[in-house]
């Protein structure tokens, strides 16, 4: 994750009126956890972060965009996609503010053994994807499936999900969620 990642938790928390005390008990992690997230001391995962930004209430894609104050943008060079996680799962999203609109595309990328983190996300959506290189173990509810270039998942974020590389080479990505809730 980017560099000031935690000092922009801290100031978000702050902003909400919360102490580090009470964002951990709403996250459900430890209060020295956040201590260390926003002294920089130490990298979530992905899976962890997001849980500690649902404790805000916030989501991943707002806390890494900035507001834009011109037209929507139409077309987007491949360096113009808005890094929202980085490190061994990469999420880079299509557009940089999605407050409002219905539906969130990412590129992602996983580098061999990486995962979403032992939590599994749940979330009010629908989330769908194509893998373009590499394997990826999907694991939704009780299913677990190991997909290929080509291959395809869809299903409804609700129901309790994890994706892992469990291949030895870099595994790709491009998945939509809707509405977005990362």
């Amino acid at each position: 994750m980017p560099n000031d990642t935690g000092r922009r938790l801290r100031m978000l928390r702050e902003s909400r009126g919360l102490s580090q005390r009470a964002l951990a008990k709403r996250a459900g992690v430890s209060n020295a956890t956040i201590s260390l997230l926003e002294r920089g001391a130490m990298e979530p995962s992905l899976g962890l972060f997001k849980r500690i930004l649902e404790g805000i209430p916030y989501s991943v894609a707002d806390f890494f965009t900035e507001e834009v104050d011109e037209g929507p943008q139409i077309f987007f060079s491949k360096n113009e996609l808005t890094e929202i996680s980085s490190g061994p799962v990469s999420c880079r999203q299509v557009g940089r503010q999605l407050r409002g609109l219905p539906l969130q595309i990412l590129h992602e990328t996983y580098a061999a053994g990486a995962d979403t983190g032992r939590a599994h996300f749940k979330h009010a959506a629908w989330e769908g994807g194509i893998v373009i290189k590499g394997q990826i173990e999907v694991t939704v509810g009780d299913q677990v499936q190991t997909l290929g270039p080509g291959d395809a998942y869809f299903f409804d974020s609700q129901i309790p999900h994890r994706f892992r590389n469990a291949g030895e080479v870099e595994c790709e990505l491009i998945s939509a969620c809707s509405p977005p809730s990362f």
